[in-house]
């Protein structure tokens, strides 16, 4: 029986959100059926392309999506797409910019085009009037319309658009057992990065704008002036990382805020952390934070983030506009210590786990 290719339009393969979820289903769907591809729009090799390869996937590229270079672009996409007629199904993971592969997908004859919106409610700039004309297109080239929350799904398709028999809320689900407290290896881990007897604040996410670290360096900043052992965890790249150093030297917090870059290791690392803290901008829903909470582990975070990543009763939230002292009090209310909570069961039950959503979807591929 030949494979069913399902190809997935994204950024670049690197150990972010969005990727890490599509590793998850494609780590755990039936690959005797089905077989992930991915389109990428950048010529560097990504944190996941080795194990992709190793799963049976291929990787194709095309120049990034360039205002001033726009027909090139569009080019490169029809070419594909002439050349791989071996796709029934494309998923688009790039928000509103996913227009333009779906288009090129439709004009090629690939029946099945879904979008899937990852964000929601991202803030005015210099690209608002190029979202704003590829959103109210998108929709003419998608005949399934899949988010990860209702609210990235509002932002992307229109609010009536959620209530449409095409959309469909996807959990950002993950392995929940994987995530599951166990004090052992937070002993352990927190060893190996030399952090016994340290209050470990915890943040994961690519250093860029959206995730707000400069915001979170000062919420640091006003907790280690009250707690001289406290320690910031900060796991991720991105562009804005070496802005981020230069801040912690500037604030004289080198020696008390550790990046350690992309890990693999994220299940592992949540078991050493005190407290997560989540201040992004805008969110689709932040699935980091669906792990703290299957890891027990108490979060402060962003009253951007929408209702679905609420499942357990450890997330507790503050508005942007509160200064960094009302956060920082907040954080180090956790400082004096907690029983982690072992919340598998609740994160099952939630929907979140990853073999629950992949079944889903195997059955989507293979029926639509």
């Amino acid at each position: 029986m030949e494979k069913t290719r399902i190809l997935h339009v994204v950024t670049k393969m690197d150990a972010a959100g969005i990727e890490t979820l599509l590793m998850n289903f494609y780590r755990n769907i039936n690959r005797d059926k089905i077989q992930f591809d991915f389109l990428t729009h950048r010529s560097e090799k990504g944190f996941y392309d080795k194990e992709i390869m190793d799963l049976g996937g291929k990787i194709y590229s095309i120049p990034p999506i360039n205002p001033l270079k726009h027909m090139n672009y569009l080019n490169a996409l029809e070419v594909f797409f002439n050349q791989h007629k071996e796709y029934r199904v494309i998923q688009s993971h790039i928000n509103t910019y996913s227009m333009y592969p779906l288009r090129s997908a439709m004009r090629s004859g690939i029946p099945v085009r879904i979008a899937h919106s990852h964000i929601a409610n991202v803030p005015l700039d210099l690209k608002t009037p190029f979202r704003i004309y590829t959103r109210s297109k998108l929709k003419m080239y998608s005949t399934h319309n899949f988010a990860c929350s209702e609210m990235a799904g509002k932002w992307l398709y229109g609010t009536s658009a959620i209530t449409m028999k095409n959309f469909k809320v996807i959990n950002n689900s993950i392995n929940s057992f994987d995530y599951k407290y166990n004090e052992e290896i937070g002993i352990r881990v927190k060893k190996e990065l030399g952090l016994v007897d340290k209050f470990v604040i915890g943040h994961i996410g690519r250093f860029n704008k959206q995730k707000n670290h400069e915001f979170l360096i000062d919420i640091f900043s006003k907790v280690h002036s009250k707690k001289n052992n406290a320690v910031l965890l900060l796991v991720g790249d991105g562009e804005l990382r070496i802005k981020i150093e230069k801040k912690a030297i500037e604030l004289g917090l080198q020696d008390n805020i550790i990046f350690l870059g992309v890990r693999s290791d994220i299940s592992e690392l949540l078991q050493a952390m005190d407290v997560f803290v989540f201040p992004s901008v805008f969110e689709g829903l932040g699935m980091v934070l669906i792990e703290a909470q299957a890891a027990g582990l108490h979060s402060i975070v962003a009253d951007t983030i929408p209702k679905e990543a609420f499942i357990t009763n450890l997330i507790e939230k503050l508005s942007l506009n509160s200064p960094a002292e009302i956060w920082a009090d907040k954080v180090l209310n956790y400082s004096y210590g907690y029983e982690k909570q072992d919340t598998y069961e609740k994160i099952k039950v939630s929907g979140y786990d990853i073999r629950e959503t992949t079944k889903w979807l195997e059955e989507f591929y293979l029926k639509n």
